[in-house]
């Protein structure tokens, strides 16, 4: 498995993000917080991570939801997979929701959601008067023309 050196400034007082196994595809990011956030049920708030992070060009990070806060409480990322790109330097910030019917509590330190990390391809466009044709041709989102 290839790695990469990453940048990464840290204003919280929670360790950095980091592969729990061998076999990790993603990192925990950990709240950030000088208090506890109530989230209501069907409410969004922005929880900021104390991370910052230098992406070299070519890559981008994904911000993504954890099974266990949604199995669990019901809180999931909105926007996700969030992306963030090489270029950006500001602070990591999770879009949390809670899909419960519960009031559910983010404290400091919670594990919020995962950073995975991406090679990314950029494309020009070539403008064609049309395209080839296929099997499945113009089938409608969510259907692959198989019966």
């Amino acid at each position: 498995m290839e790695t990469i050196s990453i940048k990464i400034v840290n204003y919280s007082d929670n360790p950095l993000p980091s592969y729990v196994t061998k076999g990790a595809a993603g990192m925990d990011l950990r709240a950030n917080l000088g208090e506890s956030v109530l989230l209501q049920p069907m409410e969004r708030q922005m929880i900021p991570t104390g991370i910052f992070i230098e992406l070299p060009d070519g890559y981008e990070a994904q911000v993504r939801p954890r099974s266990g806060l949604a199995i669990k409480q019901g809180i999931t990322c909105l926007n996700s997979p969030g992306t963030i790109d090489s270029d950006y330097r500001g602070e990591i910030k999770v879009i949390l929701i809670n899909l419960s019917k519960e009031e559910q509590v983010i404290n400091h330190s919670d594990r919020i959601a995962q950073l995975v990390l991406g090679k990314v391809q950029q494309a020009t466009w070539e403008l064609v008067q049309q395209l080839n044709e296929t099997k499945r041709g113009e089938s409608g989102f969510g259907h692959t023309g198989v019966h």
